[in-house]
């Protein structure tokens, strides 16, 4: 996505989540599952109109909070689905209910979602390429195909694209996170 480092820079929306956000790291459970939640919710979607719907998402989603997106019946989801703040579309509102739950299960499988992905990061020696995450991220969750995972990687800095090698956020990054699969693709 090297061309979000040439558009990025200066725009009200994409400038701060291009420079804050997108490519580091994240480790609390919430803001990984936020970012897989407004990555399904992109689909079809541009990123701009995700990041202005942000705040409603955050809103009807409490905040993110796993156990409580987990536990959502017939009741929050006709709420959801009535929500003009966030996108209204059965399935990917479904999606992130189930898929709260199952990362509310990886608290018990391996510790928490962080954990999860930190698990998976390798294939033997080398870092899981995108086709096995695209794989696994089938196998575990819902709505998350080779778009959206990807993506979702990339934001955390599991895949590289994220920025090009020259980008400031980028240098900032490999300054910050020297070992992040992303930072290694760049730097070698």
């Amino acid at each position: 996505m090297s061309g979000y480092c040439d558009i990025a820079p200066g725009h009200p929306l994409h400038g701060p989540y291009h420079d804050r956000e997108y490519g580091v790291p994240q480790r609390e459970e919430a803001v990984l599952f936020e970012r897989l939640l407004l990555e399904i919710n992109q689909a079809g979607l541009s990123w701009e109109t995700i990041l202005r719907k942000r705040e409603g998402f955050r809103r009807a989603y409490d905040g993110f909070d796993v156990d409580a997106v987990a536990g959502y019946g017939e009741a929050e989801r006709a709420r959801l689905l009535a929500d003009a703040g966030i996108i209204r579309n059965r399935l990917k509102v479904d999606a992130a209910i189930h898929n709260a739950g199952v990362i509310r299960a990886m608290r018990d499988s391996h510790g928490g979602f962080a954990d999860w992905l930190d698990a998976h990061a390798r294939d033997g020696d080398a870092p899981r390429d995108k086709a096995a995450w695209v794989k696994l991220f089938k196998r575990t969750f819902r709505f998350t195909g080779g778009e959206i995972t990807g993506e979702f990687l990339m934001s955390l800095g599991y895949l590289p694209g994220a920025h090009r090698a020259d980008c400031p956020a980028m240098r900032r990054i490999a300054r910050e996170h020297p070992r992040l699969p992303s930072v290694v693709a760049l730097t070698g």
